[in-house]
């Protein structure tokens, strides 16, 4: 009964639903730090089994530490020094330490809070704007999701299907639920989010020989689409699209690289579709006041 009083009091005050919001937020942070390590690792040491399934059927497959999620212990990658629970606290324990390993001292990477409040602040975002109710829980699970796939591509030109058809499928079933994005428009915009990046794919493809942009790009504006429904698609690859190329131009300038340089796409088109799913309506509307 008290569980379920509490619940009730953070369903009644939208100040304790984005507070709460941001406190477990702040935890789910902490954990997609491991999950943008680890995750990438994970594919490529399956890709490296079935590669060798693939050249030798009849070998057995070479026996290696398990290596997920869960297991092994997170460890300061210099020392190996075992990170303890009160060590692991989001953002408190990085000050605490002074930004440093407790063992060897090694400076610990600011990317790590810079994650984890990030995850926080944009899920919070994201209660203050919905509200509690099954809307608001997926697209703050959906942040989660767009917040470890940015840093998985920026970091490995990756994004995983296990995360962008996990997108898709929340899209698609709170879509059954929720009055905001029937599910004939949540369709609808999987299938033309797909469809759109594919034909540029395709047609960049056929006209110069060389792929500009991966498949996993498509699969996540299918499940983009499927959040902000195929009206507000166009909002989504206009913005993505804008941002990229000022920053592409830009690190071109910057690094004086050539045309050939290899930007992820995955990070705008994230923070688009976020941008899009919370105020879509309020951006279309200042685009038709604007210029039309």
């Amino acid at each position: 009964m008290e569980n379920i009083a509490i619940i009730q009091l953070i369903a009644d005050s939208p100040t304790a639903f984005i507070v709460c919001t941001f406190i477990v937020s702040l935890l789910v942070g902490s954990f997609l730090n491991v999950v943008i390590y680890r995750l990438p690792i994970m594919m490529e040491r399956e890709w490296q089994r079935d590669i060798e399934l693939t050249q030798n059927p009849d070998k057995e497959p070479s026996q290696q530490a398990t290596f997920n999620l869960i297991k092994p212990d997170s460890t300061c990658p210099n020392c190996k020094h075992k990170i303890r629970a009160w060590e692991n606290i989001p953002v408190i324990s990085w000050l605490a330490l002074g930004r440093k390993c407790s063992g060897c001292k090694t400076p610990i990477s600011a990317r790590y809070p810079a994650v984890e409040l990030l995850t926080a602040v944009l899920s919070a975002l994201v209660a203050f704007q919905l509200g509690w109710g099954l809307t608001a829980f997926a697209f703050i699970f959906a942040t989660w999701l767009l917040v470890a796939m940015t840093f998985i591509d920026l970091d490995k030109m990756l994004l995983p299907d296990s995360l962008t058809l996990l997108m898709l499928w929340v899209a698609l079933g709170i879509s059954c639920f929720e009055s905001t994005i029937s599910p004939v428009d949540a369709i609808i915009g999987a299938m033309v989010g797909y469809l759109s990046l594919w034909s540029v794919y395709w047609g960049f493809k056929l006209l110069t020989g060389k792929e500009g942009m991966g498949y996993g790009d498509f699969k996540l504006l299918a499940a983009i689409g499927a959040f902000v429904g195929w009206q507000h698609l166009p909002i989504v690859i206009l913005l993505s699209s804008v941002v990229g190329a000022i920053v592409g131009i830009s690190l071109m300038f910057i690094k004086r690289k050539d045309g050939n340089l290899a930007i992820p796409f995955g990070p705008y088109l994230a923070a688009a579709g976020w941008l899009t799913m919370l105020y879509g309506d309020a951006i279309a509307d200042w685009y038709l006041s604007s210029f039309v």
